[in-house]
């Protein structure tokens, strides 16, 4: 009588070890998912079942872990082309405001060249006005007294280099004299003492 039921609580025990091993290996899938979709991981069959050390053919066979894998590609998949329309943007938006500082940038160098041609214009209008004010008579007066002035800057010069090495003679002969001066007083100061 005792003998039919204790195969019966083997198979139950088994079936039991089964099914536990089944939810570990489901839980594993599932937070193994989780992190490879947060680390942006490449999801497949063959990655999946190493890591999570479950045999692919648990993963094909079993409707729950296929289902759970089969749903993370497709959340990887929509992941990575919202990373490449992100991305997409991003390089866009950096087009665009280079774009818009380029063309700031030419505006200005435009403004400023217009600047420039003005005052180019302005001043060859007053190079004209002083060509056309002065006489020839003045121009040569002006280059006489120009002549002249070169001339006294050269003479100044000389008068300069020569007055600056004078200068430099009579420091030197004052340093010498005070040397004499302060010899004489050790001198007289020393006889002073051997008279006393």
């Amino acid at each position: 009588m005792t003998a039919p039921t204790v195969p019966a609580t083997r198979t139950a025990q088994a079936l039991e070890a089964r099914r536990k091993k089944t939810e570990d290996g489901l839980a594993r899938i599932k937070d193994t998912l989780e992190q490879m979709i947060k680390a942006r991981t490449p999801i497949t069959m063959a990655a999946v079942a190493r890591a999570t050390d479950v045999s692919r053919t648990f993963l094909y066979e079993h409707a729950d872990a296929r289902s759970l894998v089969t749903e993370a590609m497709s959340q990887a998949a929509g992941r990575r082309v919202q990373d490449r329309v992100t991305a997409q943007a991003e390089i866009e938006a950096s087009w665009r405001e280079r774009a818009l500082n380029t063309e700031a940038a030419l505006k200005t160098a435009h403004a400023e060249i217009l600047a420039q041609r003005e005052q180019i214009a302005d001043l060859l209008g007053q190079i004209r006005d002083l060509q056309t004010e002065w006489s020839q008579e003045d121009i040569t007066r002006i280059i006489t007294d120009n002549g002249a002035l070169k001339k006294q800057v050269r003479e100044l010069s000389t008068q300069h280099k020569s007055l600056t090495g004078k200068l430099a003679a009579a420091r030197e002969n004052v340093r010498f004299a005070d040397k004499r001066i302060a010899d004489l007083e050790v001198q007289l100061t020393e006889q002073n003492q051997d008279a006393t």
